[in-house]
This record gives C-alpha cells, structure tokens and sequence, in this order.
C-alpha cells in the first residue's frame, strides 16, 4: 500500500521520515474554517477529516495521512498568527499558564476512514515582554499553532513542563500513528 502524506508541515515531513516510513506528501488545499459553536475538543479531528476530503485524487491501495493541530488555552483555539501583534498576544496568554496541545489524525483509503485525536499538556513560564520579542524575531512563529514551536528556543527555554506526547506538540503523534498503521492497515 502506498503511504501519502497530506501536509505541507516540514515537521510533519521529518517526523514521518524519522519513523522509517516511505512515503510521498502531497498538497492540499482546504479551508480551515469550523463552526464557532464546535466544541474546541473536536476542532481538530474535524479539521483533519476535511483536509483529508479536499484531497480527491486517493486511489486504491493508497493511504491518506492528515493532521490538524490546535493550541487551546482557556477553552480558546489559538491559530496560526497573522502578525507580529497577534503573535505577541498569543505567547502572553500562554506565559506562566498551562495549555493543550491537541492533534487530530484522519486515516483514509478509499474504502475506511479512521479518525483518532492526541492531547498534551503543556506548562510554559513566565514570558516577559522583551523575551516574547525575541522569540517573534528570531524564530518563525507564523506558521505555527499558537505561535510557538516546542522543538526551538520557546520549547527549549521556557516550557516547564509536558504531560503526554512530546510530537504531539510538534505536530504529529508519533506512537499514537504508528499504533493505527500498525493495527488498522498493517503497516
């Protein structure tokens, strides 16, 4: 069976590649709007699943792999910023308070769906504005949930601690994926 991966997350890339697994990404381009009114735990399984139906060119004996990860922090998703303003906003709700990080998985071929979610806990320090700055200037947290990324110098120096899956933070569960190609598809 071939294994695609629908993402344009170099994280997620390197992750499935440290994995062992052979694979090809594919592009795809999906509106990432949800219902208000969703419950913020089941953003990301929903967000997951329509990337996955946006991708219409699946065949037989391939399997689709999508993702979608959300930071919530007091029960409010926190995207992707557009801005330096909005970055600086995010990473103060986040200072010296606990957060989730969740992941939605969608696992697709062309006669079943699996759709799983992953959470972890994550407890950041105190942030202060010029430390805050310093991170916006000098990483890239644009095109990262809650604009932050674990595995660089926020992750490094100011996350206390983690409860559950460290590459869940990153952007894919690692063990939890490798469970479901495991037992679901017999990878």
């Amino acid at each position: 069976m071939r294994l695609l991966l629908g993402s344009n997350s170099p994280r997620r890339n390197e992750l499935l590649t440290q994995m062992g697994y052979s694979f090809d990404q594919v592009s795809i381009d999906c509106d990432e709007a949800f219902d208000s009114k969703m419950p913020v735990t089941d953003v990301a399984q929903y967000l997951s699943l329509q990337k996955s139906k946006a991708y219409t060119s699946l065949h037989k004996n391939e399997l689709l792999i999508t993702a979608d990860t959300v930071v919530v922090s007091n029960n409010i998703i926190l995207n992707k910023p557009q801005d330096r303003e909005q970055a600086f906003d995010m990473l103060s709700q986040l200072s010296n308070r606990t957060h989730l990080v969740q992941t939605g998985l969608c696992l697709r071929t062309l006669e079943q769906t699996v759709l799983t979610s992953c959470e972890t806990e994550v407890t950041v320090d105190f942030l202060s504005p010029e430390e805050i700055y310093f991170y916006i200037d000098n990483y890239n947290p644009y095109d990262k949930a809650g604009a932050y990324g674990i595995q660089e110098w926020f992750g490094l120096s100011k996350v206390s601690t983690i409860k559950g899956c460290y590459f869940n933070v990153v952007g894919l569960p690692c063990s939890l994926l490798h469970k479901r190609l495991r037992n679901d598809y017999g990878f």
